[in-house]
């Protein structure tokens, strides 16, 4: 076990009986989801190992999806480098879409040749995957002999992700517990979430066939994985609620070696991880103070001045006033922390006492850049603190991370090249260009790669809009750098992991601007994760910087925004920036530069709203709930927390 330190399990997690009572399925919490897959992929290679000096096979039952990738990686790893082998080793997959073809790249026959069996050496006839490509009428009997073939041979470890349904295979809402292999209609909320994969609701099926509930309960080990905030709602009705049909992962608590492997982030709504002095003694923390006296304030839904022993005592915090001294001294502790967190300078305030603001006075002027995940990021998660800095005279850059193209409908392509050809009317190879485009695409098939001519197309539409953007806020031309990150560039909503030449280009970025801040994408319930791998190169390049012992880096800040697709809890945030109502306009406006993504957006994830409405929406919730919490009445508010490098 060398790929993963194992010390990181379980690390500052309670994870003792009384602080797991509410918790009706063993569930283990590690920091990252890197850390969780290594230690799934780690136990069913031990299992393959000694089933191997045994004689023995190992029967695997397989999910696909983004959940179970990094097992998959794993365990080509251990085979390429360890010399793990497979032979001894029976797969049944969970399910397939119906009708899909094995070559359909969102097929889960490609999808796990591509991820595991390619590049292993199991034997072909071992692998088993339901067929997507039936008669209707052959249906039933396929299932019935999968379902046999099953029992016959009895499943070691079943591997399973969760949806945001509860689903577990596709065994949607309504599910019985002793479901079978059978052909199901997929939920609309299954559907939506699938939707971005295929390019369009319209393009999803309708019906899979899965295993079904009483198969996998069958099944000797189950391994449930879940990762990112996103899974979080779900996976505490899972673990902590009733067993009932419409959340059908909650049959799992009937099984009797059923582990959930979840990273923080998916443990974030568990009692033990949320309120944990409910179930528990705590080490009381100033985070974990602040923590839970805005909780208690919004439970009891009272300004934080305003709480009483009394409240204290009677919602578990009884030994937080015995080792404070009283409400009053935690009251005032926690709104001092929260007043500064507030402020109007998000490049900090010349010439003013800094010592208990979020950003440092000086220098003055900074340079600030921004990395923007897409090309819109940075107006919809941060477009009024972006706003902000320019108007206070600080040197505003902006790093575009990817091209966003899979993001532009088709007929943006048509509607751009026919204004060209139509400026330049003799240009006879512009035409050329557009009749061979429109041919390409009129002839496409849902999912189909553009071609590289219509990428690039639609990656100088994403550019144009963002430098119109920034020309609205104030960012010179100059200051707009489009990074076109090599990891995105695959045509797919699938990328590539990223590489050194991501962190590279990186790299040479941040050398060459040397800022004092930085901005950078947290919001990792991006459903593609883009906002995720973006945020790992700028880690690793910042890394390297610290390491290398730059000398600018020592006096820089990393600041990490949400918005799009989340909020940061109140109780992390530690820059809060207030937007009047004239800026709230200016950011509305600034979003609307993205004509391609207004109305409606390629990747719109389970929210159907547009950007500017669900960024709108975040912004001013923020700012009621500092006010409920007894701060001074916002329009709005963007926020920030720092990650600490040096």
């Amino acid at each position: 076990m060398t790929e993963v330190s194992a010390k990181s399990k379980m690390m500052n997690y309670p994870s003792d009986d009384e602080s797991q009572k509410f918790e009706k399925i063993n569930t283990i919490i590690y920091e990252s989801s890197q850390e969780a897959s290594f230690f799934v992929a780690n136990e069913i290679a031990e299992l393959i190992r000694q089933r191997q000096k045994q004689g023995k096979n190992v029967v695997l039952g397989l999910a696909t999806g983004s959940t179970p990738t990094r097992v998959y990686a794993f365990l080509v790893k251990f085979h390429k480098e360890e010399g793990l082998s497979f032979k001894n080793v029976i797969t049944f997959n969970l399910d397939e879409y119906f009708p899909m073809a094995p070559d359909s790249i969102h097929s889960y026959v490609r999808f796990m040749n591509e991820h595991l069996f390619d590049h292993i050496d199991i034997k072909k006839e071992n692998i088993n995957i339901p067929n997507g490509t039936l008669d209707k009428e052959d249906v039933r009997e396929f299932c019935n002999d999968y379902k046999k073939k099953i029992a016959a041979s009895g499943i070691d470890i079943q591997v399973l992700g969760i949806g945001r349904t509860g689903h577990i295979g596709f065994n949607e809402p309504g599910s019985s517990l002793k479901s079978k292999t059978r052909m199901v209609r997929l939920d609309r909320v299954t559907r939506l979430d699938a939707a971005s994969d295929f390019f369009g609701l319209e393009n999803v099926p309708s019906k899979a066939i899965t295993m079904g509930v009483g198969t996998i309960m069958a099944a000797k080990r189950i391994i449930l994985m879940a990762w990112g905030e996103g899974k979080a709602g779900i996976l505490n009705q899972s673990v902590e609620g009733e067993i009932k049909e419409s959340i059908p992962a909650t049959f799992l608590q009937h099984h009797d070696n059923c582990d959930f492997i979840v990273d923080y982030a998916a443990a974030s709504e568990l009692t033990r991880i949320a309120t944990p002095w409910l179930v528990t003694e705590c080490d009381w923390t100033d985070n974990l103070i602040k923590k839970a006296t805005i909780w208690l304030s919004e439970k009891l839904n009272k300004a934080i001045l305003k709480l009483t022993n009394e409240d204290y005592n009677e919602h578990g915090m009884g030994s937080l006033v015995a080792e404070i001294g009283s409400a009053e001294h935690i009251n005032l502790k926690v709104f001092n922390q929260l007043q500064r967190t507030i402020t109007g300078w998000p490049g900090g305030k010349p010439n003013a006492d800094d010592s208990s603001r979020p950003e440092r006075k000086s220098p003055y002027p900074k340079t600030s850049l921004i990395f923007s995940p897409h090309p819109d990021d940075d107006v919809i998660s941060m477009g009024g603190t972006l706003l902000r800095l320019v108007d206070q005279g600080h040197e505003v850059h902006v790093a575009y991370q990817t091209s966003g193209n899979i993001a532009v409908f088709d007929d943006e392509v048509i509607r751009f090249l026919d204004f060209a050809t139509d400026i330049q009317e003799n240009n006879t190879q512009l035409h050329e260009e557009f009749k061979r485009v429109c041919e390409f695409l009129s002839n496409k098939s849902p999912g189909q790669i553009d071609s590289p001519e219509i990428q690039k197309i639609k990656g100088f539409i994403r550019k144009g809009e963002a430098l119109a953007a920034c020309r609205y806020c104030g960012v010179n031309e100059s200051n707009a750098h489009f990074q076109n990150l090599p990891f995105y560039e695959t045509g797919t909503v699938k990328k590539k992991p990223h590489s050194e030449a991501d962190v590279q280009l990186t790299y040479d970025l941040l050398n060459k601007i040397q800022p004092h801040q930085i901005f950078a994408a947290g919001d990792l319930s991006d459903p593609h994760g883009t906002h995720r791998v973006c945020l790992e190169i700028i880690y690793a390049a910042v890394a390297r910087l610290v390491k290398e012992k730059a000398d600018w880096i020592n006096d820089c800040y990393l600041w990490l925004y949400r918005g799009a697709w989340q909020e940061w809890d109140i109780a992390d945030m530690e820059m809060a920036v207030p937007i009047g109502p004239k800026d709230m306009e200016r950011k509305k406006n600034a979003i609307f530069k993205h004509q391609s993504q207004k109305d409606a957006a390629m990747f719109p994830g389970n929210d159907s709203r547009e950007f500017w409405q669900r960024a709108k929406q975040r912004n001013t919730e923020t700012a009621k709930k500092y006010n409920s919490l007894g701060m001074a009445e916002y329009e709005a508010m963007e926020s920030f927390v720092r990650y600490k490098f040096n």
